[in-house]
């Protein structure tokens, strides 16, 4: 059985090696592109005033690589040796392995065990719910459609239970996602793994529109997907995968479960 991976570059490639050297037969075809937000400004200006935030979330590991990409050399926010105490919120272990890469320290981490059964911002929330309260902070780093404005765009799950315990909440779009340019050949691979049982590994609603919006007349009727999360397993069943399985979004529960399979 043949796996697309259909996350964005360079996590694509990452996964496909990974799911190779376990003999799984893999490529890399990403429904969506990432790009730096073409104005800075809104992403410099969140970093001025980080200190002032009680935590800062990041969506994705994405988010993570895009914000700190713009981080003033001189800012020292989430060290060990940061006289600020704004904490990192993250829903995943891929987010919070990216934290700590580009130097965060474990302990101003903030993250749902790796073994929950869902990750997610209500797997975060049950985490970090106790430290909200009135006048707390939050910015949200996330990412934002081209149209957007300086916000970005995306679920607003923790932002609501954040403001309904009396914080505020702030957003700054890091990064732009679009849709992917294809070749000729690109859409012909697309057309054959509709139909010939490869396992498509959906990781975005967003993506799923995306596949839709450029082959708008494919059946997907045979093809098979593994989601990783049921929101995005439920917009698979809409359209139109007619398998759709389960998984954690860890590359290791992921691997299991592509190995699990008939």
């Amino acid at each position: 059985m043949r796996v697309i991976v259909t996350r964005p570059q360079p996590q694509a490639t990452q996964w496909v090696r990974s799911l190779t050297r376990a003999g799984i037969d893999a490529l890399a075809l990403p429904l969506m592109v990432v790009q730096a937000v073409p104005d800075a400004a809104p992403v410099l200006a969140a970093w001025e005033g980080v200190a002032s935030y009680d935590a800062v979330m990041f969506v994705s590991v994405t988010a993570v690589a895009q914000f700190f990409a713009r981080k003033p050399a001189q800012t020292d926010v989430f060290s060990e040796q940061a006289t600020a105490t704004t904490r990192a919120f993250v829903t995943g272990p891929g987010s919070r392995a990216a934290l700590l890469q580009v130097g965060v320290a474990a302990q101003r981490i903030d993250a749902p065990d790796g073994r929950a059964p869902q990750l997610d911002s209500e797997a975060l929330w049950a985490v970090v719910g106790s430290q909200v309260g009135p006048g707390f902070r939050l910015l949200i780093v996330r990412g934002a459609q081209a149209s957007d404005d300086g916000e970005g765009a995306g679920r607003d799950w923790l932002a609501h239970k954040v403001r309904a315990a009396g914080g505020n909440v702030d957003f700054v779009a890091a990064y732009q996602r679009c849709a992917p340019v294809w070749s000729r050949a690109d859409r012909a691979l697309v057309r054959e793994a509709a139909s010939d049982g490869s396992l498509w590994v959906l990781s975005s609603s967003q993506a799923i529109d995306n596949l839709v919006a450029k082959m708008p007349r494919q059946s997907w009727r045979k093809a098979k997907a593994l989601a990783t999360h049921p929101r995005i397993a439920q917009r698979a069943k809409e359209a139109g995968f007619e398998v759709v399985c389960q998984s954690l979004p860890t590359l290791a529960a992921v691997t299991a479960s592509i190995e699990s399979l008939p």
